[in-house]
C-alpha cells in the first residue's frame, strides 16, 4: 500500500504519526488528482538479477549490526520501556540503526533501483514493502532468501492466512510485518449501517457523501467482486467490466473523491457519511469517536501485508534473520501490536496482549477470528505489462 505524508493520529499511548498515513507521490489527492506520477515506475525495465551472485560477506559476526528501513510510526517508540528493539539489542548484543525513510513504495523503489538493479548494496539489511512491491522485487531477483532454520520462530508461529502466498509461498524471502484489512467505514451518528461495497456505489441516499481508496489494488478488488470476478484470478474482460462499474459511479457523482488516510477526518467531520477504509486507521479514529464503524462488507475483506525483506548486498543479513525471528517471538509481537493497532500475523501473541492491554485482546481488527478472516481476499499479482495498462485505466477512471 502507499499512504500520504505523516500525520498525527492517536494510539493507545497517546499522539502518534502513524505509518498508514502516506499516500502515493504528493499527498491526499481528490479525483482530480488521483495516480499521478505513477505510470513511470512500470514503464521501466527492471534490471533481473539472481540472488546467489548479488551476496555481500555477511559481517554479522564481528559487526552486531543490523540496518533498517520502516514505514514512519510503525514500531513502539524507544522512549517506552521495555520497547521492542532495545529487547532486542538486550537479548543478542546486536545494535539496531532504524530508518523511517519507507514514505512510498514507488517512491522507495526509485531510490534504490539503480543500486538493486545493478547488483550494488543499497546499506541496508531490512526494508518493509507491501505486498505488490515486495512480490515485484522478489520477481528481479533483489531480495535475498532468508535462511530457514535462523526464523524458527517465523514458521512455527505465522498466522495461517498468511501462509501460501502466490509470489512466496514457502517464505523462502518475505516475513509479514504488520497486516490490515480493507473494507468499510461509516459514521453511525450520520447514516444507517452499510453492509456492501455495492451500496458505496449504487445507494442515492450516499450520493456525494462517500470516498474510496486512491490505492488501485484497493478499490479494484472491489470493483472485481462486484462484477463477479475474482480479484486473485480475473481477466482482461473482467478487468474492462470492473473498470467500467467504477467509472460509472464516478460519473454519476456518488463518489466525492479518492483518498488516502484524510478519509478519516472527513468522516468523524461527517463531511462524508461513509467509505472504503483501513482497519487500523479505524481503531485509531475509535479512540476519540466511537460512532465510527468497521464493518466487512458483504464481498469479503481485502488481506494486505507489509513485509520484512533482506534486500541484495545486506552485509548483516544473520542479524537481519535475528530480528526477523525476535519480532516472531508473541510477547514481542503482542507489545508492538499494542502500539500499532494493526493485524498481528503472530500466532500467541493475542494471549501475549493480555499482559499489555486487556482492552485490545478482542478487538477483531488486531486479532480478527476465523469467521472474519474466512472473508478475506487479495489482488492477483501483475507483471509489468499488466501494472502499466491497469495503471493507465485506474488513471483514467479517477481523474489522474
Amino acid at each position: 500500500m502507499t499512504r500520504r505524508a505523516p500525520m498525527a493520529t492517536r494510539g493507545p499511548r497517546g499522539p502518534v504519526t502513524t505509518r498508514r498515513t502516506v499516500l502515493r507521490g504528493l499527498g491526499g489527492l481528490a479525483v482530480v488528482g488521483a495516480s499521478v506520477g505513477v505510470l513511470p515506475l512500470f514503464g521501466q525495465e527492471g534490471a533481473q538479477q539472481d540472488p546467489a551472485e548479488c551476496r555481500a560477506t555477511d559481517r554479522s559476526e564481528e559487526d552486531r549490526l543490523v540496518v533498517v528501513s520502516n514505514w514512519p510510526g510503525y514500531i513502539d517508540p524507544r522512549r517506552d520501556a521495555g520497547n521492542t528493539r532495545a529487547l532486542l539489542e538486550e537479548r543478542t548484543g546486536m545494535t539496531v540503526r532504524y530508518t523511517d525513510d519507507v514514505n512510498d513504495n514507488a517512491e522507495f523503489y526509485a531510490k534504490v533501483k539503480a543500486q538493486l538493479g545493478s547488483c550494488e548494496p543499497i546499506e541496508r539489511d531490512l526494508m518493509m514493502l507491501t505486498d505488490w512491491m515486495a512480490a515485484r522485487m522478489v520477481s528481479l531477483g533483489w531480495v535475498q532468501p532468508i535462511d530457514r532454520a535462523s526464523v524458527p520462530n517465523l514458521h512455527a508461529n505465522l498466522i495461517e492466512p498468511l501462509r501460501g502466498v502466490a509470489w512466496d509461498p514457502d517464505l523462502q524471502f518475505h516475513a509479514p510485518w504488520q497486516t490490515g484489512l480493507t473494507g468499510i467505514a461509516y459514521n453511525a451518528a450520520k447514516t444507517g449501517e452499510i453492509g456492501s461495497f455495492s451500496e458505496l456505489l449504487d445507494d442515492p441516499d450516499l450520493k456525494g457523501r462517500v470516498t474510496l481508496l486512491s490505492e488501485m489494488r484497493d478499490t479494484m478488488a472491489f470493483a472485481l467482486k462486484i462484477t463477479g470476478a475474482d480479484p486473485e484470478d480475473f481477466t482482461q474482460d473482467q478487468w474492462d467490466d470492473a473498470v467500467d462499474r467504477l467509472r460509472k459511479a464516478v460519473g454519476d457523482g456518488q463518489v466525492r473523491a479518492f483518498t488516502g488516510n484524510e478519509y478519516i477526518q472527513d468522516l468523524a467531520a461527517g463531511n462524508i457519511v461513509a467509505c472504503e477504509a483501513w482497519s487500523g486507521d479505524v481503531i485509531q479514529l475509535q479512540f476519540e469517536n466511537p460512532d465510527i464503524k468497521f464493518v466487512a462488507p458483504e464481498e469479503g475483506l481485502a488481506l494486505w501485508s507489509d513485509n520484512m525483506l533482506v534486500p541484495n548486498g545486506a552485509e548483516h543479513q544473520a542479524n537481519a534473520e535475528a530480528w526477523i525471528d525476535h519480532y516472531y517471538d508473541p510477547a514481542v509481537a503482542a507489545r508492538l501490536a499494542a502500539w500499532v493497532n494493526y493485524i498481528c500475523p503472530v500466532e500467541g501473541a493475542r494471549e501475549e496482549m493480555e499482559k499489555i492491554d486487556a482492552s485490545l485482546v478482542e478487538n477483531t481488527l488486531i486479532f480478527p477470528d476465523a469467521e472474519m478472516l474466512a472473508q478475506t481476499f487479495a489482488f492477483m499479482p501483475l507483471d509489468d505489462r499488466q501494472a502499466t495498462a491497469y495503471e493507465r485505466d485506474w488513471s483514467d477512471v479517477t481523474g489522474g
